[in-house]
């Protein structure tokens, strides 16, 4: 390729695809399974439509609403970890439901790649809005009326990589402490320069080559080490908080021995829409009702977070990160919902909905398509076409589960995807199951196992690092560094010219 040392990030992009076409602009969204259209007979006697099975799917959908607040045992904050990988991952911002769609014409916005590119952007040169012009590598964090907040324009905007980081507290916050993470690095690498190498251990060669000199090894270094203990975090606490330990040990297995889980192949699309469609929505059925954000205010209702949705946010707000997640030491911290065919009542009605979907030409009322089951459901038989369940399972050569008495005896004999994957779940102690969870951790390992820096592909084995909140022992959660962050976000360096407004 010759020298690439001056290029932009898009130039060496532009470069890279034309070397390697088929590497840079891989096939994003796709099937797994076959095209599932409308089949078999509705109670009436005719043949299903999208009008007859958006009717037979109501009362089936209407029963999952739950008043109650089951406890698992994973902490709350958790959820909301789901929510920031998928941001970091996959961003449809063309679908519409109730319009039948090729998956592969679907645009992500994301790169699908775990590499915090919903955090770092394009980094310092292509998103400059992100870091200090002074401070090279560190990001600005923190406003004039809120420390503890996102950086933000005048306007209250967020200056963040991916603005649905912003739509909740919870969300909101956990993005912000892996900006406050990568600042604590950058402050330790200013101060300690043979950390550099350490971090950069293992990397390639070429990705060496693309960094520009002395200046921008530090950010790059931080950058390097966050990402991998992000990815420390997805397979080694995020997947066993909400897959079943058995399938979970199965995938693993598989990627270990260079293969892939069962149902997907060499050829399988990088972002099967299974998992975009489907599985990865089991975190609606771990949300709560309600949220204990901090000792001050207490618990606050799911969309009450939201109130102050894309604008600056009050102090009194702040998350106590020991109320919502596992911090080391930390006994007592509120619990997300096991996975089931139950929703909270927060989370089963959208008030943000102003517009009814409208169905086979039938509309909707607006209260029907402010129901997230029924947006969720509609998705996969109108919009996506999505396998049952039952044909995941197939493809994947695990046991069926049939469909549910409250569907079979409307007529529907193939469970939904999103639905079959919650109702596998309660049969695996409120974790998914041998489809769900083979969807979920097969797709994110595979992720990983396509980026050559990533942890499964380095070519050094590592650990995570005590100075990211590690123990002694390798000990290494995201409880871990939420407590890091806690404890040393008072030290950053140039703290008060990070802040905005």
């Amino acid at each position: 390729m010759g020298q690439i040392h001056g290029l932009t990030k898009y130039d060496r992009f532009v470069l890279e695809a034309c070397d390697h076409p088929a590497d840079a602009l891989p096939q994003t969204f796709g099937r797994l399974g076959p095209k599932n259209p409308l089949s078999g007979i509705a109670p009436g006697g005719a043949p299903f439509n999208d009008s007859s099975v958006a009717q037979a799917f109501s009362e089936v959908l209407d029963a999952m609403e739950d008043h109650t607040d089951p406890e698992s045992d994973v902490g709350a904050g958790m959820t909301f970890l789901g929510q920031f990988i998928d941001h970091d991952i996959t961003m449809d911002a063309t679908s519409a439901i109730g319009t039948r769609i090729d998956p592969r014409s679907i645009r992500n916005v994301r790169t699908p790649a775990l590499d915090l590119d919903c955090v770092y952007g394009d980094g310092p040169e292509a998103s400059p809005w992100l870091y200090h012009p002074g401070h090279h590598g560190f990001m600005l964090y923190g406003t004039a009326a809120n420390a503890g907040d996102l950086a933000r324009n005048t306007h209250g905007t967020a200056l963040i990589g991916d603005p649905r980081n912003d739509e909740n507290q919870i969300v909101s916050q956990l993005h912000g402490a892996f900006v406050q993470m990568h600042n604590i690095l950058m402050t330790a690498l200013e101060g300690d320069n043979g950390m550099v190498p350490a971090a950069m251990a293992g990397i390639r060669a070429r990705a060496m080559s693309e960094i520009d000199g002395a200046t921008e090894m530090p950010f790059e270094a931080a950058r390097r080490v966050l990402r991998l203990h992000y990815q420390w975090i997805i397979l080694n606490d995020f997947l066993p908080a909400f897959v079943d330990a058995h399938v979970l040990k199965d995938v693993k297995h598989a990627f270990a021995k260079g293969g892939l889980p069962a149902g997907f192949d060499t050829h399988s699309p990088v972002m099967p829409i299974e998992f975009s469609g489907a599985a990865f929505r089991f975190g609606h059925a771990t949300v709560q009702n309600e949220y204990h954000l901090n000792s001050d205010v207490g618990f606050v209702k799911l969309f009450e977070m939201g109130r102050d949705e894309f604008t600056s946010r009050p102090e009194v707000r702040n998350i106590e990160f020991g109320k919502l997640f596992d911090l080391p030491g930390n006994a007592s911290f509120q619990k997300a919902r096991p996975i089931s065919r139950k929703l909270a009542k927060s989370i089963f009605h959208l008030p943000f909905i102003g517009s009814p979907l409208s169905i086979g030409g039938m509309e909707l009322s607006l209260a029907d398509s402010q129901k997230l089951p029924h947006r969720n459901i509609f998705r996969d038989r109108v919009t996506l076409e999505l396998p049952s369940g039952q044909q995941m399972a197939r493809l994947m050569n695990v046991a069926e589960i049939p469909a549910p008495g409250e569907l079979s005896h409307r007529g529907i004999t193939k469970t939904p995807l999103w639905y079959y994957c919650l109702h596998e779940a309660e049969s695996f102690g409120g974790k998914l199951g041998p489809v769900g969870g083979t969807l979920v951790a097969g797709t994110l390992m595979r992720l990983m196992a396509l980026d050559p820096e990533s942890i499964l592909c380095s070519a050094h084995d590592f650990q995570p690092w005590t100075e990211m909140g590690a123990s002694q022992a390798g000990n290494f959660s995201l409880g871990h560094m939420l407590k890091t962050v806690e404890d040393k976000r008072g030290a950053i360096a140039h703290a008060a010219d990070l802040i905005t407004g």
